[in-house]
């Protein structure tokens, strides 16, 4: 659906009803990949592709077939013949399953709203249910970055719950995936499959501090998913060739460089520098941010004096409160590598909300609700910092 969306998102402005053709699986090496769509509107005009042309004739007519009898969403499947290959549509030697359904954005608004967010680049998810209960197939639920449904609905209850955690942990990472859902009461009592459409750049991880825990975190970073940049002053320690594994490396003050960087609230800001001058300016701006996550490194003494000059710069306790530090879950990490982890775990269990604590001391499911949105200050923009 992302690929065909400036036009979809027309369509719907101009109330003109479509059929949407989206592939929904793909086996071996069919050419596109899973959430890729053609869309027909009632005048006969397509956009997209979902083959690269070798199923595109059949896939039109079926379009054009939900859209006169106006019925369900179905399902079509297209794969390769060893005998006849071109009498089954696929040549590439792939399976595409597809799901066609019709859309009208008078009667269904949902999608018409998450398309006005996908244009204008806000990190949008659109869980859309592809196999389940009969009155859910088609149905969409839209998540927006901070992790809350917000429009739509499946059943107005467990089920929203679901598709909304799963939905927004896709968001986070930036990733278009099918997920599994259902047989529990407790969670989603039908087994669901759904799609999740995530229009959203990669997160981003600001990991401040040019030194040997930076370049195993930068690693983990990347290894999550996240767009990595390593930020230093110190041009001699701030070099490519040292972090690999970071998409950018910057030199700049710390601060200078938050303060004119983008950040949203999937945003995770490691302070590894641990040295009071680059820490307290760069700490009072990022915990003034809407950023999901602020750590910061140091020995227990260094944390307790951090504190203190935060409150005498004038930082109030509920900002504070925001700042985990010192930095990463007590795994008894020593290694850069095993510190990386550290680091890595508490970024996704505040993320999640997750407790920390080994499963096995837990009790319940193991997969929780959707969070809350981020406590984050609202709006907050920081004061303006002199260099030091």
């Amino acid at each position: 659906m992302l690929n065909i969306a400036d036009t979809l998102h027309r369509w719907c402005r101009e109330a003109r009803p479509f059929a949407l053709a989206t592939v929904v699986d793909v086996t071996g090496s069919a050419p596109l990949p899973v959430g890729t769509s053609v869309a027909v509107d009632e005048d006969g005009n397509a956009v997209g592709s979902i083959s690269g042309g070798c199923v595109e004739g059949a896939v039109y007519e079926l379009c054009r077939q939900v859209l006169r009898d106006r019925g369900a969403p179905q399902r079509a499947w297209f794969g390769y013949s060893d005998d006849d290959a071109f009498a089954v549509g696929l040549t590439c030697g792939g399976e595409l399953d597809v799901l066609v359904q019709r859309f009208d954005s008078a009667a269904d608004p949902h999608l018409a709203t998450a398309l006005d967010d996908i244009v204008h680049d806000r990190p949008t998810a659109v869980a859309q249910v592809i196999d389940g209960p009969h009155d859910l197939v088609g149905r969409m639920l839209c998540v927006l970055a901070d992790g809350t449904a917000s429009y739509g609905t499946l059943d107005g209850g467990p089920t929203d719950r679901a598709v909304t955690a799963q939905a927004g942990a896709l968001l986070r990472s930036g990733r278009t995936a099918r997920v599994e859902l259902g047989s529990d009461a407790d969670t989603c009592p039908d087994r669901l499959s759904v799609l999740v459409h995530v229009a959203a750049p990669r997160p981003r991880m600001l990991i401040f501090g040019a030194v040997d825990f930076a370049a195993a975190l930068s690693r983990a970073g990347a290894f999550l998913g996240y767009r990595v940049t390593v930020c230093d002053a110190r041009p001699v320690f701030a070099t490519a060739a040292r972090f690999p594994y970071a998409d950018e490396v910057v030199v700049d003050w710390p601060h200078r460089y938050l303060e004119n960087t983008a950040v949203d609230t999937r945003t995770a800001v490691c302070v590894l520098t641990h040295d009071a001058k680059f820490d307290i300016p760069l700490l009072r701006l990022a915990l003034d941010l809407p950023v999901g996550y602020v750590g910061a490194m140091g020995s227990r003494r260094t944390h307790e004096q951090r504190l203190r000059l935060l409150r005498e710069a004038g930082m109030s306790d509920e900002h504070i409160a925001r700042l985990c530090s010192p930095i990463g879950l007590d795994l008894g990490a020593h290694t850069p590598e095993e510190t990386a982890v550290s680091i890595a775990a508490e970024i996704i269990a505040s993320a999640n909300l997750g407790s920390g604590l080994p499963l096995s001391q837990g009790t319940g499911p193991i997969h929780r609700p959707v969070p809350a949105p981020l406590p984050t200050p609202a709006e907050a923009r920081p004061r303006a910092l002199a260099e030091p």
